[in-house]
């Protein structure tokens, strides 16, 4: 009886010191193992910030990239609008240009289409009369012509100066040329064959005329 208690408590403390034996290889193991998780997972956790980075990196070139067409684009529209700003204004002056100048030459038509009538009477004028009776009408034509030219005076037609002037060929058409007397006269406007007239500053025709050479 003894014994058997005696191989009982031996059984029992063999068991025990099997258990903690089989206790201490795993607690080893899982300590040698545990290292291993833990790169793993250090592993598994570097790799995603890496591609974070990467991703970053790539995210702001591209806005960059975005910005700097957005900027061209915007340059671009800038300088369209200068430019098309610039042609209004062109247009506008055009047009005040224009404007002013249909208000400055108002009537140049008109004074254009009269200045033959004026030439008539100037010749009927130039003809030698007789008796009272044509001088009478002569006197008429002169009040007539006198009128004609008053009312184109006063719309800014005047008469342009030929005769003992010097040649200018933008207000005086050579249609002939005779010897000259001195050479002061040489250049110089000898005879006028046909009055010429300017509105304002513009030529309506220039004087037919005979220079001197």
């Amino acid at each position: 009886m003894a014994e058997d208690k005696t191989n009982q408590a031996a059984k029992s403390a063999a068991d025990k010191q099997k258990d903690t034996r089989k206790s201490a290889e795993q607690g080893a193991k899982a300590n040698k193992q545990q290292p291993k998780a833990d790169a793993s997972k250090s592993a598994d956790q570097s790799a995603p910030a890496g591609d974070k980075k990467s991703a970053g990196k790539d995210a702001l070139a591209k806005a960059l990239a975005q910005v700097d067409s957005l900027q061209k684009q915007l340059d671009k529209t800038s300088d369209q609008y200068l430019r098309a700003e610039a042609e209004i204004q062109n247009i506008q002056n055009r047009n005040k240009k224009d404007q002013a100048a249909l208000i400055k030459y108002d009537g140049q038509q008109l004074a254009h289409d009269i200045l033959p009538a004026l030439d008539n009477l100037e010749r009927a004028l130039s003809t030698p009369v007789e008796g009272e009776q044509a001088e009478s009408l002569k006197k008429g034509i002169e009040m007539v012509q006198k009128h004609l030219m008053d009312a184109l005076t006063s719309n800014g037609v005047t008469e342009i100066k030929a005769e003992g002037e010097k040649f200018d060929p933008n207000i005086h058409q050579a249609v002939q040329t005779v010897p000259a007397e001195s050479d002061d006269q040489k250049d110089h406007v000898a005879k006028v064959l046909q009055k010429g007239y300017r509105l304002k500053d513009r030529v309506l025709r220039p004087a037919m005329v005979m220079v001197a050479q």
